[in-house]
């Protein structure tokens, strides 16, 4: 396949090992917060060690991939992506036999690193392969790694909980899997996109907006991002706390609830993108940040029954953003596709690092339900929607 060709035609076959290998990355990666409650317990780790946990995970990965989305754009590496998730690897491998609070922090960052290299490099390969169906190819990108985020929790539950902190280390198998098949996805890039990528990294498109409404844009979506992670790390840091304190559940079951709100997320992703195709990102934006509010606003009152349907709601409509929010930043800034996905991608997992530590400290000082009363409150946000122009016809031309 020519790289003309291709531009024009959605190629199914890399979106779908570019998705897989999401799998793989996001699963391997929400085993973290997954094994918290069994780092607590070995290691007697107060709410505040585990935000800083997060912490560490995730301004890792987010002050770094900004940084390579920017090198890549300038100087594309086609093979970087096994690169990143030989990082992950060893990082695995680090958490699996730490003995100390340190030792965790350095395999929670090393990580966080190899997560840096794989969004904003597989975020730029999903479009090179999206035939101009950004939005439907940015979907199929993060649902695969939407449901590893929720299969990991629930091989934790099955597999480290019961065998303890070295059964981590089976889990660099899936790493070296990821490394032989982004090293053919880096393959497929190297013959039918490099030459292309190098002729944009030095002369990009124009802006499709005055400098100004671009940047003003760009920081009204990531106050969007803020005000979504935020609160999806609550959950994903400190949902399973809140079930076992509130109704009194076992980790275990616990952990089967987070699984339903994953994979809640995972079909709200996937939705999300192809929408926008169709209707305009900045609806699925508007219904996705705002319309959520109200369900929010009552799952701190929910008995059990009614967490369970409240957190699928919630996960469905808050996860359809995302993808529309990538794909529109990436539409107003065109040809710095990488960048765009590294600050976006980077900006969330920051978000996430710094909310999981700062609600640490609040669940430590006045308990984990009072973390939802506060994040409850952050879809309200969403009303600066309003202020993003329509991209509706710029995407259809993209």
């Amino acid at each position: 396949m020519t790289a003309s060709t291709s531009a024009q035609t959605t190629v199914i076959p890399i979106l779908a090992a570019l998705s897989f290998s999401h799998m793989l990355n996001d699963m391997i990666q929400s085993l973290l917060p997954a094994i918290y409650p069994l780092l607590h317990q070995n290691y007697n780790l107060s709410f505040t060690q585990i935000g800083i946990i997060t912490l560490t995970y995730q301004l890792t990965a987010s002050l770094l991939q900004p940084m390579v989305g920017l090198i890549t754009d300038r100087r594309p590496q086609p093979y970087s992506l096994p690169f990143g998730m030989a990082c992950t690897l060893l990082g695995l491998l680090v958490l699996a036999y730490a003995t100390s609070f340190t030792t965790i922090l350095i395999g929670a960052a090393m990580v966080g690193t190899g997560s840096s290299v794989f969004h904003p490099e597989s975020s730029r390969m999903a479009r090179m392969a999206a035939g101009g169906k950004h939005g439907f190819a940015q979907s199929f990108f993060q649902i695969g790694g939407n449901a590893g985020t929720a299969i990991g929790p629930l091989l934790a539950a099955f597999i480290i909980v019961p065998h303890g902190q070295e059964s981590i280390a089976w889990f660099s198998l899936a790493a070296l899997l990821a490394i032989l098949v982004l090293s053919r996805i880096g393959s497929w890039y190297k013959k039918n996109h490099l030459v292309a990528a190098r002729k944009t990294a030095k002369t990009p498109p124009p802006l499709p907006f005055a400098k100004p409404v671009v940047m003003r844009s760009l920081a009204i979506l990531m106050l969007l991002v803020f005000s979504k992670y935020v609160y999806m790390t609550s959950v994903t840091s400190y949902y399973i706390f809140y079930l076992i304190d509130k109704f009194a559940l076992d980790a275990q079951s616990a952990q089967l609830h987070l699984f339903l709100f994953l994979g809640a997320i995972a079909v709200g992703t996937f939705a999300g993108g192809p929408i926008g195709d169709k209707i305009g990102r900045k609806y699925v934006i508007w219904f996705s940040i705002l319309g959520v509010l109200p369900f929010t606003l009552m799952l701190p009152y929910a008995d059990l029954f009614w967490t369970e349907i409240l957190s699928v709601i919630i996960g469905i409509i808050m996860a359809s953003a995302f993808s529309a929010i990538v794909v529109y930043a990436q539409e107003l800034v065109p040809g710095r596709t990488g960048m765009v996905s590294g600050l976006f991608f980077g900006f969330a997992f920051g978000v996430a690092g710094i909310g999981a530590a700062v609600l640490g400290v609040v669940a430590d000082h006045y308990g984990i339900g009072t973390v939802y009363h506060v994040v409850s409150y952050m879809p309200v946000l969403g009303i600066f929607t309003i202020f993003l122009p329509n991209l509706r016809s710029t995407a259809k031309g993209a």
